[in-house]
């Protein structure tokens, strides 16, 4: 679990200020953090290899695409 968040910017590069912005974020990644490693620990318990579903999950963030790219 990483237990420092970055500082968050806009596309422009701008610090976003947004305390209940910066909450929702936090709130989604420690979402986030949970299912993934809910999902981690059932495939160990699968017997899948851990270093496979790993990169399973890391090609699965690197395929995420923006629905409002304009």
């Amino acid at each position: 679990m990483i237990n420092k968040y970055p500082v968050w910017k806009n596309t422009k590069g701008k610090k976003i200020a947004c305390t209940e912005k910066i909450k929702v974020m936090q709130q989604n990644i420690l979402e986030f953090e949970q299912i993934a490693q809910d999902l981690f620990e059932d495939g160990i318990l699968m017997d899948i290899d851990p270093e496979q579903l790993k990169q399973y999950l890391q090609e699965l963030v690197q395929n995420l695409h923006n629905p409002y790219n304009k």
